[in-house]
């Protein structure tokens, strides 16, 4: 239960107060968004609209490229009207909101990405046993136990810091509520909640990072059996996961592996796994990968061709009464 406290709202001070640089960052912000959603729900479409990417690996990046395009709206336009605005407040119960989406995206985001290199692995390692071990059956299962342990981690950090008091000063310095910037604004010792926060995020990042490096180190050691055709295609689609996973983990880990402190560089971290690696998520696993370029190719090249075919009916009748009217 919560104790009580005097606070009703939190005043966030967002990226920078300098009327200009928000309005650039405002310009940046939107353009960083419109190319996230369109990149993001342009695999998403490809993927269920293409058989020839019914593999699991593809359903795997669907679900990745959806979660981000949540997570990027989820994030970013509430950013980007804050940089418009003088006064930027948040109400206690949606300081709460916000974190627990926060982290259960986050969460979902850090496990699915496990799935991810699980696939690789068996595709790698057995791949004449891939769809018999990586049927629909597991991979729903596996979809299940990233939501679920992302949900879990969530309800972790709210349950911590909705139990605190607060009742002195309530500006954070930062444009979104997270947890160390809410630390320190509690009205009571947060040293050791401050260990229960590390060893909740902090750990996750940490030891599945380090599983995450192992274990595409282990694929990678196998593609020694391969062909060079099998081992370049097998390393395209490696070493895109393995950016992506360096992109997402390292900003994470300088975050929440070490105790309770707030620094202002946090707020451009902040920004870059949130709003940065959602963009160069689809644009890393699209150039990077062949079938998926064809498979963007030859869906729009269709959608094209079905406008024209359209069109052009309606063109003839257009063309056909035009000259019937001059011929009058």
């Amino acid at each position: 239960m919560r104790q009580s406290n005097n606070v009703t709202e939190f005043v966030l001070l967002g990226l920078t107060q300098d009327p200009d640089v928000q309005k650039a960052l405002f310009a940046m912000l939107l353009l960083i968004y419109i190319v996230t959603m369109v990149g993001n729900l342009l695999i998403v479409v490809t993927t269920l609209s293409s058989p020839s990417l019914g593999s699991p690996m593809y359903s795997f990046l669907a679900y990745l490229s959806l979660l981000d395009a949540i997570y990027s709206t989820a994030m970013s336009p509430k950013l980007m009207m804050d940089l418009l605005r003088d006064k930027n407040s948040i109400s206690f119960s949606a300081c709460m909101g916000q974190l627990f989406v926060e982290h259960l995206l986050g969460g979902t985001e850090v496990f699915l990405l496990v799935m991810m290199a699980f696939d690789r692995y068996v595709a790698i390692t057995k791949p004449l046993h891939y769809l018999n071990i990586m049927n629909r059956q597991v991979c729903i299962f596996l979809l299940v136990v990233a939501v679920v342990g992302g949900f879990m981690h969530s309800v972790i950090q709210i349950v911590t810091v909705y139990s605190l008091p607060f009742c002195g000063p309530n500006v954070i310095d930062h444009f979104v509520c997270d947890m160390y910037p809410l630390l320190e604004l509690a009205c009571t010792d947060t040293y050791f909640i401050g260990f229960t926060v590390v060893a909740n995020g902090g750990t996750i990042c940490m030891v599945v990072f380090t599983f995450l490096l192992i274990s595409y180190g282990i694929i990678l050691n196998s593609l020694k059996t391969y062909s060079q055709e099998g081992r370049r295609k097998a390393l395209s689609t490696c070493s895109s996961h393995i950016t992506m996973v360096i992109l997402f983990f390292v900003p994470c880990i300088f975050m929440y592996v070490r105790p309770v402190s707030n620094f202002p560089f946090d707020k451009f971290m902040t920004v870059f796994y949130t709003i940065i690696t959602p963009m160069l998520n689809p644009l890393m696993y699209t150039l990077r990968n062949s079938e998926m370029k064809n498979a963007m190719r030859k869906l729009w090249c269709k959608k094209l061709n079905i406008v024209k075919i359209r069109v052009s009916p309606s063109l003839n009748m257009f063309v056909t009464s035009s000259k019937a009217t001059n011929s009058q």
